[in-house]
């Protein structure tokens, strides 16, 4: 097993095709999951009982057993766990037996990674979505917390405590790695609702049918594999706040429901005749500009009005200096406690090496940055070679068009990555499965 200090969670690979098993393992690990692998379902349903998983991969045909037949007992070890089937080329129809039998998905062999990242990446999300509706007493960020120096970010963080005891609908706009999550999780405890549910969805992690089922539920039999009734997202943060991360993400033809719910607080599930009722604060974030994919025919103008109610914009590391030296030493502090480690001191070069940086990633580029340097520090001070060479992230004045700055902004962020797209869609504040639909739409190649 892998263990890594940024894990993206835990995964079980059981298939008895050893060429396949390690391939499939070096490419999870890859993405920083630990991975664990079995070859056969005996030593697979050992491990389970030792070991909780957050993904299960299962290959249909094993020496001591149909995959297929083998979930219900996967399921009562782990019934939290995401479980996935790999099928064979030609045998699709065992993917749909298994997604009767309780799988949540299926990977036919031989998929590249294109496809595959993307499955594994909805599945974390559904786990991370499970988790947190189960530990709902989970700590959340206050104001107080929110490290504001800098003029712009004393502005937003005043505008933020200005909305937050009121019910009114919040959109929070800002650059990837800003803290737009922060500022939500800050707005919901400083409300009337804090003693409710705060539940955050990324929808741009999600595909649209699966979704449509996270937000609204559905009802048994409403679908192939839908064997029970199933609270969605806005039943669960009822009486409290739904965060809607990456709204600008949700497919066009999603967007009318969920104008409805916005504006009614009422919407239909899935197989339902009735409608379901709710009390639901929303708050919303994008980095994409709402109005030109309005204009474009990509976001719907009725859905756009009703969330620019209050409009908070989150400015750029870059336009707060000022706060770089205090969320570096909190970053240090929080990391060096996680990581089990003892840093007394900062070199006052590392800190010039981290003022000088334009963070595309913003805040978030900044803890990756400091987390690296602490894992890699071999005593108690941090040095500059703890931190990557100096990007080349300076920009041409040339003008581009807004496709060419975005493909030159990924490409600059995955070589930042080495390569490892769960860090770059996190920098980008995108799902994994977006990523993968940009870097094929531009044609990116892997260097």
């Amino acid at each position: 097993m892998k263990i890594s200090y940024m894990s993206q969670g835990t995964i079980l690979i059981i298939d008895d095709e050893k060429k396949l098993r390690l391939l499939l393992a070096r490419l999870l690990q890859l993405e920083d999951y630990e991975v664990s692998t079995a070859a056969d379902a005996r030593s697979g349903l050992s491990l389970l009982q030792r070991h909780p998983f957050d993904v299960i991969l299962c290959d249909v045909r094993l020496p001591d057993g149909n995959g297929i037949y083998l979930i219900p007992r996967l399921r009562s070890i782990r019934p939290d766990s995401e479980i996935i089937m790999l099928t064979a080329f030609g045998t699709i129809p065992d993917g749909v037996k298994a997604i009767k039998q309780g799988a949540t998905d299926y990977i036919t062999k031989g998929e590249g990674e294109e496809q595959i990242i993307p499955v594994i990446a909805r599945a974390m999300e559904r786990v991370k979505i499970r988790s947190h509706l189960n530990h709902p007493e989970g700590t959340y960020f206050t104001f107080d917390q929110i490290i504001a120096k800098s003029q712009p970010m004393k502005d937003a963080v005043s505008l933020a405590r200005r909305v937050a005891p009121t019910d009114a609908t919040v959109l929070l706009l800002g650059e990837t790695g800003t803290g737009k999550e922060v500022f939500a999780q800050a707005i919901h405890s400083r409300s009337q609702r804090t003693h409710k549910r705060f539940v955050a969805v990324n929808c741009s992690a999600l595909g649209r049918e699966l979704l449509e089922s996270e937000l609204f539920g559905y009802r048994k039999g409403a679908f192939t594999g839908a064997e029970h009734d199933k609270r969605g997202l806005f039943e669960e943060a009822d009486g409290g706040t739904l965060f809607l991360d990456e709204i600008g993400e949700i497919p066009l033809d999603l967007q009318a429901k969920l104008l409805r719910a916005l504006e009614n607080q009422k919407f239909i599930k899935q197989g339902d005749t009735k409608e379901t009722i709710v009390n639901v604060r929303i708050i919303a974030a994008t980095n994409r500009d709402l109005k030109h994919e309005c204009d474009r025919g990509n976001f719907r103008s009725d859905l756009y009005y009703r969330l620019q109610t209050f409009i908070i914009e989150l400015p750029p590391l870059r336009e707060r200096t000022d706060d770089i030296d205090d969320l570096t030493h909190y970053f240090v502090s929080h990391l060096s406690k996680k990581l089990n480690k003892t840093i007394e001191n900062i070199d006052p070069e590392f800190m010039d090496h981290l003022r000088s940086l334009p963070y595309p990633g913003n805040v978030r580029e900044l803890r990756n940055l400091i987390e690296r340097a602490v894992i890699l520090a071999s005593g108690v001070e941090l040095t500059p070679n703890l931190l990557p060479a100096r990007s080349n992230y300076k920009d041409s004045e040339i003008k581009q068009d807004l496709n060419s700055v975005e493909r030159d902004h990924i490409i600059r962020i995955l070589r930042h990555t080495g390569g490892n797209k769960t860090q770059a869609a996190e920098i980008l504040n995108i799902g994994l499965a977006t990523l993968y639909r940009k870097i094929q739409k531009y044609g990116i190649k892997e260097s």
